[in-house]
């Protein structure tokens, strides 16, 4: 019998937290140094160094990797002879109340405080709950006197591209995930890994398809020695064939799109393949853990080493640098995509709340709170800033989003570009071409290194809105690719069906 205080968990799950806020996984690390080291394609190979600059600094600074600092996930393996106690004595609580304390902790830290997400309410006012709480709890009772917990902090991108169907018998799995893949878009921040649960119920095959993502990459000694099962070979068969549609980095094309698959069996019924399908983007968090009985589980910090030959910037000699102050339409005309801006000069900052409220005023009429006349609108809702930091981690939220209000903003306003990540619906880009706009794409995943390019920041509407208020910032050398230009080329091209319009 092994008696575990629920104080120790709370600050294991609280210190994990923390830590893979701003700490890849080493093998995460290798293998995006490997998808850097074989890229040909310069705008796919420039996104996966501002990822792994990004990771360097991340670790260095101890702050975040992405400005989505994820739902809190916590997986627990009790042994069922592990008891849980309270040393004050008082009776033990619930996993959930003990999760929910290290989530408030963790996220809350003033050290490193952490982008709260959860919201109440889902279907009425949608309030964020401030702390990121509640975390999801799964639980499972095993043999042994051990207590093993997986605690995963999982960004919105890659949830939300979730995919499940009951397939025939017949059918083919990997035929059904390529079918998927386009239409997942890049809002999950490729390259990435890809999990799949294939049998057991619905709901069974969603948590295989989770769970498998936290295994390690080991895709590449795969290759090498080759299938022996049936599983083995439909992830070699998926690598191989996801990574040929092209769609690459950030979906910017290029050679990597997944950096490894991985996948998670049960039995099922004999009429059905379940099968499920969820992405981990390029800033996959999470970090398996121990107790005894003996204290709080060790973090075993990795070797610096893991970062060696990785700069502590981004540069690329043959960018554009973009004064924003003085952008004109006419300079816009001249962007084409696959090109990289350093943008400096000031830029405001929309996500979803946001625009509704402008173009909630825009339809009845009355004057917005902002001048967005040859302005640039950047989709982002920063972290809380430290120290002497302008702003926290801030990278681009993903843009599909905002579509349904780019009409309107490009219309009635002179809104001259919009910054954002992942690929334009096809309405969005009609848009674009219409009122000689551009779109132009920010590393997902990059956020740490995207906020030192943020010189200053301020609220300048919507305060109430918290991350989601209009900020003004101070950009120096933002990197950007431009991604959907004034003639409605869009570098999505494996992702959507480009619009070919031209200006009338």
């Amino acid at each position: 019998m092994a008696a575990i205080a629920q104080e120790d968990l709370a600050c294991s799950i609280a210190e994990a937290l923390q830590f893979v806020s701003h700490h890849h996984p080493a093998d995460f690390v290798q293998a995006l140094r490997r998808a850097h080291a074989a890229e040909t394609h310069p705008p796919a190979r420039a996104a996966i160094e501002q990822l792994l600059v990004n990771s360097r600094l991340s670790a260095l600074g101890r702050r975040p990797l992405c400005q989505d600092t994820g739902v809190a996930q916590v997986f627990v393996r009790k042994g069922c002879g592990v008891q849980l106690f309270r040393r004050d004595g008082a009776p033990p609580r619930s996993l959930q109340a003990v999760a929910d304390e290290a989530v408030r902790r963790a996220y809350c830290d003033p050290a490193n405080p952490l982008r709260a997400t959860m919201v109440s309410d889902p279907l009425g006012r949608r309030l964020n709950t401030r702390d990121n709480t509640p975390a999801v709890v799964h639980c499972e009772l095993v043999a042994g006197s051990e207590l093993e917990v997986l605690v995963v902090a999982k960004g919105g991108g890659g949830d939300v591209k979730a995919r499940f169907a009951t397939l025939n018998p017949s059918d083919s799995v990997a035929d059904w995930v390529l079918q998927q893949l386009p239409g997942m878009g890049a809002g999950w921040c490729p390259p990435g890994i890809l999990g799949l649960g294939i049998g057991g119920t619905p709901e069974q095959a969603m948590l295989l398809a989770k769970l498998s993502l936290f295994e390690p990459i080991d895709i590449q000694e795969l290759r090498a020695r080759g299938a022996g099962h049936p599983e083995e070979a439909l992830r070699l068969d998926l690598y191989e064939r996801v990574n040929r549609l092209g769609i690459g980095a950030q979906g910017l094309g290029g050679l990597s799109t997944v950096l490894d698959v991985k996948l998670k069996t049960a039995p099922c019924h004999a009429a059905t393949i379940p099968v499920a399908l969820i992405p981990n983007c390029a800033a996959t968090r999470y970090l398996r853990l121990k107790l005894d009985g003996s204290g709080p589980a060790r973090i075993e910090m990795p070797s610096p080493a893991l970062w060696d030959g990785i700069p502590d910037r981004f540069d690329v000699p043959d960018a554009v640098r973009v004064n924003l102050d003085s952008l004109e339409r006419a300079d816009v005309a001249r962007w084409r995509i696959g090109q990289t801006l350093l943008l400096s000069g000031k830029v405001l900052t929309a996500r979803d709340a946001a625009h509704k409220r402008l173009v909630d005023l825009l339809q009845r009429g009355e004057p917005l709170p902002v001048e967005l006349r040859g302005r640039v609108v950047y989709y982002v809702g920063p972290v809380d800033a430290v120290g002497d930091e302008a702003v926290g981690p801030a990278g681009p939220t993903t843009a599909t989003r905002m579509d349904k209000f780019v009409e309107p903003l490009l219309q009635h306003t002179g809104l001259l570009a919009m910054i954002g990540k992942a690929e334009r619906g096809p309405d969005a880009v009609a848009s674009i071409v219409r009122h000689g706009a551009a779109y132009l794409a920010a590393t997902g995943g990059a956020a740490y290194l995207l906020s030192k390019a943020i010189r200053s920041a301020r609220v300048v509407a919507f305060e109430d809105l918290g991350m989601e208020a209009i900020h003004e910032f101070e950009l120096a050398d933002f990197p950007v690719t431009v991604a959907v230009d004034s003639t409605g080329e869009t570098i999505y091209r494996h992702l959507t069906t480009p619009v070919w319009l031209k200006p009338a």
